[in-house]
C-alpha cells in the first residue's frame, strides 16, 4: 500500500503507483550509496553520528525510524482493533512463529553456515531474538496488509519481547548448544527494563502520536477530512524516514562493511535464507488457516521482520562496538531492507491467489 495515500482501489499495479513508491527500490539503493559515500568522504561522521545518544539510543536512528512509523500509526482506525484481537487463529500464529518459529530457525541456519565464526553467529541469534516492531508497519503498509492487524500485533509481540528476549537468549546461546553437544555457548546479560525502554521509544511514542492523531484530527473535523485531507499530506513522511534511516545506517557502517565484505557475504547468506523461510511459511500459513490476504500479508511480514535496533544496542552493550556480533547485527537491517521490499512486490503479485485483484492506490489528492 502506499505510504502516501488512505486506502487503495483495485487497479494496475507498476504503473498507478506515485513516483516515491513506484521507484522505491531504486531510492533504497541510492539511500545505501549516499550514506556509503557519506561514511567514506566525510571524515569523522561515523564517529560523530554514533556519539549522538541518549540512554544508549542514536538520536539520528530514533528520528529517522520515529518518523517512519507515525504516519503508518496514524492511518490506524483504532475503533476497528476488536475484530484484530478476537480473531485468534491470526494471534496464534503470530506467537508461535514469532516466539518458536523465528529462533529456532535463526539459531539452525547460524549453526549450518557459520559453524567456524561463533561471534557472527551469536550476532545473527541476537538478530533472531529481537522481533519485529518497527520497519515492519512500513512493508506491511506497501502491501496493502492489514494495518490494523499490524499494529495489533507488533504491540503483542513487543510485549513479548520484554519478558522472552534475556530468557531465550539464555536457552540459545547457552543450554540449547550443550544439549546438543555443539562448541562455544556465549553468556546474554540483558535487562528486560533496557528492553521495555526500547519498545517504549521505538513503538509506545509513535503509537500514542497516532492514536491522538486520528482521536483529536477526527473530533476536530470529521473522518472524511482526517483520511482525505490530512492522511495525504503526512504519509510521504514514513518513506523520508525510511530513507533517511538507510543513509545514517550506512554511514555509521559503511568503512566496515566496505573493509570487510567476504565477513558481510557470509552474514548475508543465512540472512536471506531467514528472511525467505519466515515470510514464506508465514504467507503459507495464512492462507492454510483461513485467513484473506491481508492479514495474511500482515502475519507474514510480522514473521520475517526484526528489532534491528535492540539487536545492534544488545550487541553492542555485551560485546563491543568493534565486536563480530556487533557487525552481524549490523548486517541484519542492511540485508532486510532490500530483501523486504522485494517481498513487497511478491506480496502483491500473490494477491490474485486469493481471488482478489492486484491493488494499487488511488489518485493522490
Amino acid at each position: 500500500m502506499s505510504a502516501t495515500t488512505a486506502r487503495p482501489r483495485p487497479a494496475g499495479l507498476i504503473g498507478a503507483l506515485p513516483v516515491l513508491d513506484r521507484f522505491l527500490p531504486v531510492w533504497i539503493i541510492a539511500a545505501m550509496a549516499a550514506g556509503l559515500l557519506l561514511g567514506r568522504l566525510v571524515p569523522g561522521l561515523d564517529g560523530a553520528l554514533e556519539a549522538v545518544k541518549i540512554g544508549g539510543i542514536s538520536l539520528p536512528i530514533a528520528l529517522g525510524l520515529l518518523l517512519m512509523m507515525y504516519p503508518v500509526l496514524a492511518k490506524v482506525r483504532y475503533d476497528r482493533l476488536g475484530s484484530v484481537t478476537g480473531d485468534r487463529r491470526m494471534l496464534i500464529a503470530s506467537l508461535a512463529l514469532n516466539w518458536i518459529a523465528g529462533p529456532a530457525v535463526m539459531f539452525a541456519l547460524a549453526w549450518a553456515f557459520l559453524p567456524d565464526l561463533p561471534e557472527y553467529r551469536t550476532g545473527l541469534i541476537i538478530v533472531g531474538l529481537a522481533r519485529c516492531i518497527a520497519m515492519v508497519l512500513i512493508w506491511n503498509d506497501l502491501a496493502c496488509g492489514d494495518r490494523e492487524a499490524a499494529a495489533v500485533l507488533v504491540a503483542i509481540n513487543s510485549i513479548f519481547q520484554v519478558v522472552a528476549f534475556g530468557v531465550l537468549g539464555w536457552f540459545y546461546l547457552q543450554v540449547l548448544p550443550g544439549w546438543l553437544g555443539l562448541p562455544g555457548a556465549a553468556a546474554l546479560t540483558v535487562s528486560a527494563w533496557d528492553i521495555a525502554f526500547y519498545v517504549l521509544v521505538f513503538l509506545g511514542v509513535p503509537l500514542a502520536a497516532g492514536y491522538l492523531s486520528r482521536r483529536l484530527g477526527e473530533r476536530a473535523r470529521g473522518r472524511e477530512w482526517y483520511e482525505a485531507r490530512f492522511l495525504p499530506r503526512v504519509g510521504p513522511v514514513a518513506l523520508y524516514g525510511l530513507l533517511f534511516t538507510i543513509v545514517v545506517l550506512f554511514a555509521l557502517q559503511g568503512g566496515t562493511i566496505t573493509a570487510r565484505p567476504a565477513d558481510v557475504a557470509r552474514i548475508a547468506l543465512p540472512l536471506l535464507a531467514y528472511f525467505a523461510l519466515m515470510w514464506g511459511g508465514a504467507f503459507l500459513t495464512g492462507r492454510a488457516i483461513g485467513l484473506g490476504y491481508d492479514r495474511t500479508t500482515t502475519l507474514a511480514f510480522t514473521a520475517a521482520g526484526n528489532n534491528f535496533e535492540l539487536a545492534i544496542a544488545v550487541a553492542v552493550g555485551v560485546f563491543g562496538i568493534s565486536s563480530g556480533q556487533a557487525l552481524a547485527g549490523v548486517v541484519g537491517p542492511l540485508i532486510e531492507v532490500p530483501v523486504l521490499v522485494g517481498l513487497v512486490y511478491v506480496s502483491l503479485a500473490a494477491r490474485r491467489l486469493f481471488g482478489a485483484p492486484v491493488p494499487a492506490p488511488a489518485p493522490r489528492r
